[in-house]
């Protein structure tokens, strides 16, 4: 890992983490105090990551609806 990151291409592919897998879990983590896993097991781990994931999707989706009806309503009225 270290040889990959002392290269430029290793370092830039390295580098695009913090834009898009590390704000996902720190959100994750931090909005929804999600700081442990509740079951055991690695199928049961997986299952309830899943669930964590589509719940953090799922809310992302109803949000950016409810801005765009908002900015509809605004221009509108």
């Amino acid at each position: 890992m270290a040889r990959k990151l002392r290269s430029k291409k290793g370092s830039a592919i390295y580098a695009q983490r913090k834009a898009i897998v590390e704000p996902v879990n720190g959100q994750i983590k931090e909005g929804r105090g999600l700081r442990r896993f509740l079951l055991r097991g690695l199928e049961k781990v997986d299952g309830e990551w899943h669930l964590i994931a589509a719940t953090h999707n799922l809310l992302k989706l109803f949000r950016h609806r409810r801005s765009q009806k908002q900015v509809l309503l605004a221009a509108s009225g």
